[in-house]
């Protein structure tokens, strides 16, 4: 069966994030993925982490910005989603970069995705492709030489219009040019439902090239839990299950969806029905 990452930025939102390791530990996940840990010291995560025996499995690089402040104002900005494919930022997608490592290190995560940002108006992505691709193995470079991955992630523009990645095929064909064996794709399925669909196909194709490093799922359209909406998440895990032992996969899936319960206290625990299921 799929191992199942808890995603500590979307659900348990009715506690503060510190709390959310204990939450996500006592409904059985092993381990978590989150947007950012910059607000937080290094220790501090650690021992959250620790204390809990969960295994960080993922976070972003900043979005932009520098420090915590700057890397949250960042984020909240509309127009901040990623520096990678955005010219003028690269010492800023440097920056962000190395910081990442810094804190991947401490918190032993493998795994770190790296933002491309929106495409300017009055520009092409066939404009910054080169740029992005230069960024990317720069990058994956400097993962290597400690140890991690970096990953890219194709995001649907009905959410994030302009992000300037959004097919599967065009993400393996960055990696391909890239040539960096630690570069991978983070192959989010609500995503693709949404721009793409054939799911499943995609799974098949692309997970035994081994350029898959991390999958994530929500329900489409609304990105509540996996049981609610269009797709079939009991066939896709049992597809993934059947992939992955063939080729060897030994990844997690994040759960970065956003409980439709989780105002209430408890409703991300509420709303886990699907989790044993799927099992």
């Amino acid at each position: 069966m799929p191992r199942f990452a808890a995603n500590l930025s979307m659900m348990y939102p009715d506690l503060p994030f510190l709390d959310r390791f204990e939450a996500a530990a006592g409904d059985g996940f092993k381990a978590v993925e989150f947007l950012f840990p910059y607000a937080f010291g290094k220790q501090e995560l650690v021992a959250r982490l620790k204390a809990n025996g969960l295994q960080q499995v993922l976070f972003n690089a900043p979005p932009g910005g520098t420090d915590a402040a700057s890397i949250a104002q960042a984020w909240d900005k509309a127009g901040d989603k990623g520096t990678a494919a955005v010219p003028g930022r690269e010492a800023e997608f440097r920056t962000g970069v190395q910081l990442a490592l810094d804190y991947a290190e401490a918190l032993d995560c493998p795994r770190i995705h790296l933002m491309a940002g929106l495409v300017a108006a009055g520009q092409e992505r066939e404009d910054v492709l080169p740029l992005y691709v230069d960024n990317l193995r720069w990058a994956a470079g400097e993962a290597a030489k400690r140890g991690r991955d970096v990953l890219i992630e194709p995001i649907n523009t009905r959410d994030v219009p302009r992000f300037f990645l959004n097919r599967q095929d065009r993400a393996h064909e960055i990696i391909a040019e890239v040539g960096a064996p630690n570069l991978k794709v983070q192959m989010d399925l609500y995503h693709c439902q949404i721009v793409e669909g054939d799911v499943a196909m995609k799974i098949r194709k692309y997970l035994p090239t081994g350029a898959v490093g991390h999958f994530q799922v929500a329900g489409v359209p609304e990105r509540h839990e996996p049981d609610i909406g269009e797709m079939n998440y009991p066939y896709l895990f049992g597809v993934i299950d059947e992939v992955a032992e063939a080729c060897g996969w030994e990844g997690w899936v994040g759960c970065e969806y956003r409980p439709k319960k989780g105002g209430e206290l408890g409703g991300t625990s509420t709303g886990l029905g699907w989790l044993p299921r799927s099992r």
